[in-house]
């Protein structure tokens, strides 16, 4: 791939994958520019890392000798998806804001304004990889399974990939950190990110109780005995084993204690020293209308399954409804099938696309 002088804009986040990113399409003959996004802009309490990402971006920048641009999304970023997720939560659901940030601000904002900045292509550091197809841009998984970040692309229109390059899809994570540092990137040694800026490193039930009341109820066994009280259910998740505060129970085993189910209508978190409780293990799931990059003309009889990044795919058949949600059912029971989370499919390397996961089913 040779770029020719076209110009290409780069979403810089200050980590060495988009960094690396910016070198190759520069090797490649690119014309290089780069664009760091600030999505949140609370930052009382120095938990978002956002101004020093940016001091990376910039010197990555001005090492490679490329302008770097810097944009404010944080009001389409609280529009779009904060608030979305705060009303999952508040429902008792477990969203992940990552699949709605990728749809709702660096593919839809990010992108139209990089076109206004002059932009012949888009690139992102996405361990991602894209296929051109007569019919349109086809998404891959990367060549790397533990890195492959396709999961958190599923709900992206598939319009919203022309023009777009994934320029590290087919590189591993040491391949990466040896190019930078062969590159001379400043930031070479910097560890990845994890988790979502606006949380940060903090405790995560303190930062949701700044926008989410408690709304305490009673924490109950396998025979229905309240052996605890929870703050609100939307501080727990299926298959939870840390943070429950059970003490000793009488009659119970010195074991730990899982979150097995939400019964939001009577306020009971139902917990279990059984790690494989049977309201954990599920054969089927339903989602919500499903949002498609590519739909197959036939759905294949076999196709495979994620309900979570970096697990391990999953075989399953898949039944699409007439109002457009999907039935999957698995070939292997899953553990802790969550509301709010996302299945996204595939075929073969080919992702599909991904659907919030409306209901468990029996």
């Amino acid at each position: 791939m040779s770029g020719a002088g076209a110009h290409v804009v780069v979403g810089l986040s200050g980590g060495v994958d988009s960094a690396v990113s910016a070198y190759l399409l520069k090797q490649q003959g690119y014309r290089v520019s780069g664009l760091f996004m600030v999505n949140w802009t609370d930052d009382e309490q120095g938990y978002c890392t956002a101004a020093d990402d940016f001091q990376d971006a910039r010197a990555v920048c001005e090492e490679l000798q490329i302008p770097l641009h810097r944009v404010d999304f944080s009001a389409e970023y609280r529009e779009r998806v904060f608030q979305h997720f705060l009303a999952d939560y508040a429902a008792g659901k477990t969203p992940n804001p990552d699949l709605l940030c990728n749809r709702e601000v660096k593919f839809q904002p990010f992108r139209e304004h990089a076109l206004r900045l002059g932009a012949d292509y888009v690139a992102t550091g996405h361990y991602a990889q894209l296929q051109q197809a007569p019919d349109g841009p086809r998404l891959l998984r990367s060549v790397t399974e533990d890195k492959d970040q396709t999961y958190f692309l599923a709900l992206v229109a598939r319009a919203q990939f022309e023009r777009v390059l994934f320029p590290i899809g087919g590189l591993t994570k040491p391949q990466v950190r040896e190019i930078a540092v062969k590159a001379g990137l400043p930031n070479h040694r910097k560890r990845d990110s994890t988790g979502i800026c606006f949380i940060g490193e903090r405790e995560f039930r303190g930062f949701l109780q700044q926008y989410l009341k408690p709304d305490p109820g009673d924490i109950v066994d396998d025979n229905g005995r309240t052996i605890g009280r929870h703050q609100g259910l939307m501080y727990y998740t299926l298959g939870q084993r840390r943070g429950l505060n059970i003490g000793g129970v009488r009659g119970a085993r010195e074991a730990p204690w899982f979150v097995v189910a939400k019964d939001s209508a009577r306020k009971q978190l139902h917990v279990s020293q059984d790690p494989q409780h049977p309201l954990l293990m599920r054969m089927a799931l339903r989602t919500v209308p499903f949002s498609w990059i590519r739909r197959p003309p036939v759905t294949p009889p076999r196709l495979l399954a994620r309900i979570r990044h970096r697990q391990t795919l999953q075989g399953c058949t898949a039944t699409i409804n007439d109002d457009g949600r999907v039935d999957v059912v698995f070939e292997q029971a899953q553990r802790a099938v969550s509301p709010g989370q996302y299945c996204v499919l595939y075929d073969g390397e080919e992702c599909l696309g991904g659907g919030e996961i409306e209901a468990a089913l029996r």
